[in-house]
């Protein structure tokens, strides 16, 4: 389409400001940012949206225009919703470098924008294949009976051939056409693209995977009512979905890429959609915060938790128990590009680590509400289960709700690759309580059980509840050079004598302690003969000074080789 067709479009909201003898440029696609160099997600032939959240003063104006004009772009199209008129500035800059520029009026959404030059766009390169963006268009728009996005990519298995899937972050189908992806696959391919989305590769990702090629698209929210575009991709990378399709994109003519990211586009309406929908559960979540942790008194909270209980678990006859989840993600200031606000980055994040990855669609996660207070995410989970026990002659408490160890093997393989070289996530699992009484503790258990996981190595580590009856809650609160020089004292002798000999004494020493001092049992499970354990272990007391069979020592030993 041209340029000048927009203007013709009341509708649009498009005001000329500069470019008059441009207007004859081909447009090829759409973009949002506020980014001050957005260079990398540019191809050429974009008409670029933008609220000018990037200038920060006039002198920005000429670096972002020259940026554009570099890249190829077709026009410069400015949100007035901010800032009222468009700065002189920049109508100056766009004109030196002969880049037509656009003023949106504030009451026309970024979304309604795009969605014409997809459409448009798609009909005049694709021909008949317009009907499959502009029908889902329709049937998104037109509420859950729609069929959401599993509609659009039912289209492209028919009109394209394409078999393809949405996938959340962690590797969760959201949306899929036929058969399910493999649980595996697609945590292989969400760690692959979050792995490039962190390196500032420009999409589409190709891998192949088992001879099987696959191109991954990023679904990125557009529109007024959206996030404001990020200016570091640490705030978005580990909350945004991806398009996974089945092809190699590295051969695709133009027209057929315009397509794919005109249907990523109409996905993110979906994605925006479901953002907006979370706002209440966002809200009660943080009203139920701030009672908890301004000592309310227990009735007020759980009149709350009532008035929450039907919004996260609708047609629940009876009050749920809850469970509290901590998360907090960190990056790694010397290695980034500043400080990144981890708040609301740990949020998105545990809306999606917290639903069931059996669970497909986006809908899935309707029934979590996650809070933010400061650097760290509080999520409150609703468990819709039996009573607990009321004391300790009914037995122990049923196993509800959320394990930390499950939370952590169904998101750690993809998450890592978001997080690697500067990021860390810690997440801390409560046990289920049944009263607003026990609300207060659960999040100082879930708040004790995330430091636990933050004492281990790891770029992603989870801590439970039922840790913190153990030797491993006090660990993470001795000093980091007390750690060292005792575990150094134990075990350095150890390991030179293991380097020197190669005599495994370590592990030796932790199949010894494992056995609980059973010579027979260790010996077996080392395939070693009972005298040439007494040696090896012998060996370990002369080195060490200590002796294997006081408490005491073997009690040092088990912590050194824990904090090593």
């Amino acid at each position: 389409m041209r340029l000048r067709a927009l203007l013709e479009n009341d509708a649009l909201g498009l005001r000329l400001l500069g470019g008059e003898d441009e207007l004859d440029r081909t447009v090829r696609g759409v973009m949002t940012t506020d980014l001050k160099d957005p260079s990398r997600y540019l191809s050429g032939g974009e008409l670029v949206l933008t609220g000018l959240a990037w200038r920060t003063d006039p002198a920005d104006a000429e670096p972002f225009v020259r940026i554009l004009a570099s890249a190829g772009v077709a026009a410069l199209a400015a949100g007035e919703a901010e800032l009222g008129d468009i700065p002189d500035d920049l109508v100056e800059a766009c004109s030196r470098h002969r880049l037509p520029l656009f003023a949106v009026n504030e009451s026309v959404a970024f979304a309604t924008i795009t969605e014409h030059v997809v459409r448009q766009v798609s009909g005049e390169r694709a021909g008949d294949l317009a009907a499959v963006v502009d029908r889902h268009r329709r049937l998104m728009t037109s509420g859950p009976a729609g069929g959401g996005p599993e509609v659009v990519l039912d289209l492209l298995g028919s009109d394209l051939d394409l078999r393809a899937w949405v996938l959340s972050p962690t590797g969760r189908q959201i949306a899929g056409a036929g058969e399910p992806l493999d649980t595996g696959l697609a945590a292989t391919l969400a760690g692959e693209h979050l792995a490039a989305t962190r390196t500032g590769r420009r999409g589409p990702h190709r891998l192949s995977v088992a001879g099987t090629a696959y191109s991954l698209f990023p679904i990125r929210n557009t529109g007024r009512g959206a996030a404001p575009a990020s200016r570091d991709v640490r705030e978005t990378v580990l909350s945004d979905w991806l398009l996974a399709v089945e092809a190699d994109a590295g051969d695709w003519p133009a027209a057929r890429l315009d397509l794919l990211q005109g249907v990523t586009q109409l996905i993110a309406v979906e994605r925006d959609r479901r953002d907006a929908a979370r706002t209440v559960r966002r809200r009660l979540a943080q009203e139920v915060l701030e009672l908890v942790q301004t000592g309310a008194a227990p009735a007020e909270i759980a009149a709350r938790l009532r008035v929450a209980a039907p919004v996260l678990l609708p047609g629940l006859g009876t009050a749920p128990h809850w469970q509290v989840v901590v998360a907090r993600v960190e990056w790694d200031q010397e290695a980034g590009q500043g400080p990144v606000d981890t708040g609301p980055v740990a949020q998105s994040l545990l809306e999606e680590v917290l639903v069931d990855p059996a669970a497909v669609g986006a809908e899935s996660a309707d029934r979590i509400a996650v809070a933010h207070s400061g650097d760290e995410a509080i999520a409150l989970v609703p468990l819709a289960a039996g009573p607990l026990p009321e004391s300790e002659d009914e037995g122990p408490a049923p196993a509800l709700g959320l394990h930390a160890d499950a939370l952590l093997a169904s998101v750690r393989a993809p998450l890592s690759a978001g997080l690697d070289g500067d990021g860390r996530l810690t997440l801390g699992v409560s046990a289920a309580v049944a009263s607003a009484e026990g609300l207060r503790g659960a999040l100082e258990e879930a708040r004790h059980a995330r430091r636990v996981a933050a004492a281990r190595p790891g770029r992603v580590c989870a801590a439970g509840h039922h840790e913190l009856a153990s030797h491993v809650l006090l660990l993470p609160f001795v000093p980091d050079d007390v750690r060292r020089a005792f575990t150094a004292r134990l075990l350095d002798p150890l390991r030179d004598y293991d380097r020197r000999h190669r005599a495994e004494l370590i592990p030796t020493l932790e199949a010894f302690l494992d056995c609980d001092g059973s010579w027979t049992r260790c010996a077996t499970r080392l395939h070693l003969h009972v005298n040439t354990l007494r040696y090896r272990v012998g060996r370990i007391e002369q080195l060490t000074g200590r002796d294997l069979s006081r408490l005491e020592d073997k009690l040092d030993f088990f912590l050194a080789l824990r904090m090593s």
